[in-house]
């Protein structure tokens, strides 16, 4: 027989588990307010770089105002960051939140791959579709 005591801690220790997958459930969901971090590496003021900046705020202020956050790392200032984000090329866009993890290079031009990529790309076709056409 149990003594009272191990078998409170083993309750307890349940319940801690149950909390902590109910968190990773609730993470790891597509839900439209959740936020996306989001890391971009560059190499100084370069056109690409500057490019690949313009590209990325403006993706990021028509598709997920308010549910995104971006840092940007200069590699020739920071190299420290690039090599431990095991970054190889820049411009170069890491995708940590929502999970999986993307990279994606190059200056962010191709938007409809980038969207994608984001998996934001269900949000983009309902937001530019417009008021619904009357069929007369």
């Amino acid at each position: 027989m149990r003594s009272s005591s191990s078998s409170k801690a083993g309750v307890g220790a349940r319940r801690a588990r149950v909390k902590k997958k109910k968190k990773l459930s609730s993470a790891g969901g597509r839900g439209a307010g959740q936020k996306y971090s989001m890391c971009l590496y560059v190499t100084g003021a370069t056109a690409r770089s500057s490019r690949a900046i313009a590209n990325l705020r403006r993706l990021c202020e028509k598709y997920l105002a308010g549910r995104y956050k971006l840092k940007i790392v200069d590699v020739y200032q920071q190299p420290r960051l690039a090599l431990k984000g095991q970054i190889i090329a820049a411009p170069t866009l890491v995708k940590a939140f929502p999970l999986p993890l993307r990279k994606f290079i190059g200056d962010l031009s191709n938007l409809e791959s980038l969207l994608a990529g984001l998996e934001i790309q269900a949000q983009m076709r309902s937001d530019d579709a417009g008021p619904p056409r009357s069929r007369e």
